[in-house]
């Protein structure tokens, strides 16, 4: 018998007591932005240093300027792997809460329909339930074995949901202590309810806010119309130029460091049968927009973009006003894959702006935040061994996805602690987070301990 298979038992037998943790958790109010609830913050971090105290773990609460940090640490078998666990235990807060049907404070089981449960109450899927798989898959390693299979190091933020102001700071001044040979991530989701999947990529991103600046004031458009620069019609012409018609970015050097996705991976993807229409079609749309010849997936997942997010220029008001506007303004955010360097995907797209601006006009630029692309290695171990390990688990096989948007903290760890990051969380696409009536499976939460304890095994192996 292999040395995961009492603990998996464990974890069927504890579950109930598994449950009556979480809901202490989550009974705790540890919203993050509201400085009103900043002793529950607290609460909620000594709450976890005991629990994992009781474990076994050297565990601590560690101030910040903002929210405390919770640090863990438990040896392993010497040459072991060592995995850094990330969660947050702060929560979004629960307005309006008249939509709510219970009180997001108070965690139930739920039964939806015959046969399917769910947790309810807030942080259940975000991300108090989804930290405690990791919690309890360690608690049943220790009750079975006495040990852990490898050596572990967990760090809990309180502040994830407002932001994380204090976590750079603390990953700077305690990076040789967090470092690790990679980080585990569990704040993300399921494919679907019986397809789990491993994130491998996050898109970076680059937020520039332009304005076009014409005459010294707002012009008649009858006295001027025809003579006089309009600010509105350089910026939209500039705008229009950044993508040909098929779909590609014309800005000189902007594909540079983008790769091609694998063959083998986006065979992968298309099994997952999403299409134009399953991924559109909710939203009233058919017809993807960007690149042409690749699918949505790959155009969400694995491709860069630049998309415009507002223009400001001229009357907007009620009725009609005949003026050509001093000035015109937009904001342009672009999502970045693979090797994308930010600074200069800045500077190629500062450049290809004012090469189109008229010698009596002028342009201003305010950058608005900058991070590269995250982009885990297809071939790595760790991934492979985690994958089949989640097969193992699950309906069907585990598969490999990536993100359109950003994790900043995954980033952050690969800054400042140098390691790479495996996401693998249990939430469903309904789970409801940051939304009133917040729920978790009570499936994901038992079968994401299985999980961990599985993944954990497999990492040693």
């Amino acid at each position: 018998m292999s040395a995961v298979s009492p603990v998996l038992d464990r974890l069927d037998k504890n579950l109930d007591q598994s449950l009556e943790r979480l809901f202490g958790l989550l009974s705790i109010k540890s919203i993050s932005t509201d400085p009103t609830y900043a002793a529950d913050c607290r609460k909620a971090a000594e709450w976890l240093v005991a629990d994992l105290k009781l474990i076994g773990f050297d565990a601590s609460v560690r101030d910040t300027s903002g929210h405390p940090m919770v640090v863990a640490h438990h040896d392993g078998p010497a040459g072991s792997p060592h995995v850094l666990f990330y969660g947050h235990y702060d929560v979004q807060p629960v307005d309006p809460i008249e939509l709510w049907e219970s009180d997001p404070f108070a965690p139930a089981i739920k039964e939806v329909e015959p046969g399917h449960k769910v947790i309810t109450g807030r942080g259940s899927a975000d991300d108090k339930g989804q930290l405690m798989t990791f919690v309890e898959a360690c608690r049943a390693w220790k009750q079975v074995h006495g040990s852990l299979p490898c050596r572990v190091t967990i760090l809990f933020e309180g502040e994830e949901e407002s932001g994380s102001p204090s976590l750079k700071p603390f990953l700077e001044a305690n990076a040789d202590e967090l470092k690790a040979d990679f980080a585990l991530v569990c704040d993300t989701g399921m494919w679907d309810r019986d397809t789990p999947s491993i994130c491998v990529g996050l898109r970076g991103l680059v937020g520039e806010e332009i304005t076009v600046k014409a005459a010294d004031r707002d012009l008649h458009s009858g006295l001027y119309g025809g003579a006089a620069a309009n600010p509105i019609r350089i910026l939209t012409r500039v705008l229009a130029d950044i993508h040909d018609k098929d779909g590609h970015i014309t800005i000189p050097g902007f594909y540079d460091g983008v790769e091609e996705t694998p063959s083998q991976i986006l065979k992968s993807w298309e099994t997952l049968g999403e299409t134009a229409e399953t991924f559109l079609g909710p939203v009233g749309l058919s017809i993807p927009s960007g690149e042409k010849g690749r699918s949505v997936l790959e155009l969400t997942w694995a491709r860069p973009t630049a998309e415009f997010n507002g223009i400001i220029g001229g009357y907007t008001g009620k009725g009609f006003k005949t003026v050509i506007a001093a000035e015109a303004s937009a904001k342009v955010s672009f999502r970045l894959v693979h090797k994308q360097d930010p600074k200069k995907i800045r500077a190629a797209f500062q450049t290809f702006v004012k090469e189109r601006i008229p010698a009596d006009c002028s342009v201003e630029f305010h950058a608005h935040g900058g991070s590269p692309a995250i982009q885990l290695s297809y071939d790595s171990p760790f991934l492979a061994k985690a994958k089949n390990a989640l097969s193992d688990e699950w309906p069907k096989p585990a598969v490999t996805t990536g993100s359109g948007g950003s994790i900043p903290v995954v980033g952050d760890f690969q800054t400042y602690l140098g390691m790479e990051s495996l996401l693998v969380g249990f939430g469903l696409d309904d789970d409801r987070i940051h939304s009133p009536n917040e729920k978790y499976e009570l499936n994901s939460f038992h079968k994401g301990q299985r999980s961990w304890a599985r993944i954990l095994d497999a990492l040693t192996r």
